[in-house]
């Protein structure tokens, strides 16, 4: 090295032969430098904000995977008792198919025509209910007011309410095609988790460390379990509902209605919590508009038979499947509905049940010790 006039150093020139022909290489960049640290920060962010695009663009594809999921665990159980009895799991979930197939197939058969004529016979006796609502006071009263039975008779006289129906029929038809479609791919989902849901698990578990993979296991089935039996649990009650309403409904004179109904109400009844109250509530709004003695009978009806279901046989159904507190299942409900709609409301009870059975197998437990 040679010094300068100026006391500086200056470093021999390069030589080819020493490999560093366009200079020495520099240090390294330190890793705690606030321009390597901004870099992988902002780095950060674009990766986080290009995941939450994708979600975001792939919602619709994700909730037919949460549902087929979902469906998957509630089948689990029915496959399960097969294999219990000797059948190969692949045979076991062939069978379930099977049945739900022919369950589904067997309602829109026999359901189907009835339905259809049911319905069409309500739209066409649509304007006669109404102007019997009317006759109401308390009704004729709020009408007055909010003009909402004067708005529906307006556009059911209205000439063009045929071409503007049948531009809503058209809509609706494109609308089913595409829930058709869902549906098969729901169901084409849920066939093949259902069938490799033994290795699902396994590969999930398979991620967690050895030591505590035993804990993991038994809590992550317990928490299929108490899934599966909210699925039976809720299907049976809905169909109780459904059934019940379909009696009451013939015994005091809507008949002519009583089938839309009762599927209506075994349909809302899913939905915990709100669906009830909602299909009850358009019953005796039905029942009102056919007959004052009609609707008075419906009111309670449903008074008495929610009241028992909601204190007596839902309690007693779910007992064995999830325990959650009331005060939860409301916020679940609430949270769930507000975030994902009705599929949210439906998937909030068996998640607030696993949330639950962690916090207090994991964290309780963990603050009891330390």
């Amino acid at each position: 090295m040679l010094e300068s006039a100026d006391g500086t150093v200056d470093e021999p020139p390069a030589s080819a032969a020493d490999g560093t022909a366009f200079g020495r290489p520099g240090r390294p960049l330190s890793r705690q430098s606030p321009f390597f640290r901004g870099f992988l920060g902002a780095l950060g962010v674009l990766v986080a904000l290009a995941i939450g695009s994708a979600v975001r663009e792939a919602s619709s594809v994700l909730t037919l995977i949460l549902i087929a999921a979902f469906l998957a665990v509630g089948l689990n159980p029915a496959v399960e008792a097969a294999t219990r009895r000797g059948m190969k799991r692949g045979w076991a979930v062939f069978a379930v198919a099977v049945v739900v197939i022919a369950a589904v197939t067997a309602i829109v058969l026999v359901v189907g025509g009835v339905l259809r004529a049911q319905v069409v016979s309500f739209i066409d006796n649509a304007p006669g209910l109404l102007d019997e609502l009317r006759q109401h006071k308390t009704i004729a009263r709020l009408d007055s007011k909010y003009h909402i039975i004067s708005s529906l008779q307006d556009k059911l006289k209205d000439p063009q309410f045929a071409q503007t129906a049948f531009s809503g029929i058209f809509d609706a038809g494109l609308t089913a095609l595409h829930v058709l479609v869902e549906a098969v791919i729901v169901f084409i989902l849920t066939v093949y988790f259902l069938g490799a849901l033994p290795k699902i698990k396994g590969a999930a578990y398979s991620l967690v460390p050895a030591s505590r993979r035993d804990r993991v296991e038994r809590l992550g089935d317990e928490i299929l379990r108490q899934v599966g039996g909210y699925v039976v649990g809720a299907t049976l009650v809905a169909l109780l509902a459904g059934t019940v309403s379909l009696i009451f409904l013939l015994s005091v004179g809507l008949g002519q209605y009583a089938l839309p109904l009762a599927l209506m109400v075994a349909l809302l009844d899913l939905i915990p919590l709100v669906g009830s109250i909602v299909g009850a509530a358009i019953v005796s709004i039905v029942g009102l508009a056919t007959s004052l003695p009609i609707g008075i009978a419906c009111i309670i009806f449903y008074l008495v038979y929610e009241t028992l279901e909601g204190y007596v046989i839902y309690p007693r159904v779910m007992r064995s499947s999830v325990n959650v507190p009331e005060y939860v299942t409301i916020v679940a409900v609430l949270i769930g509905g507000a975030v994902a709609g009705v599929v949210g409301a439906l998937l909030a009870l068996p998640i607030a049940a696993a949330v639950l059975l962690l916090v207090r197998e994991v964290w309780v437990r963990r603050q009891e010790v330390s």
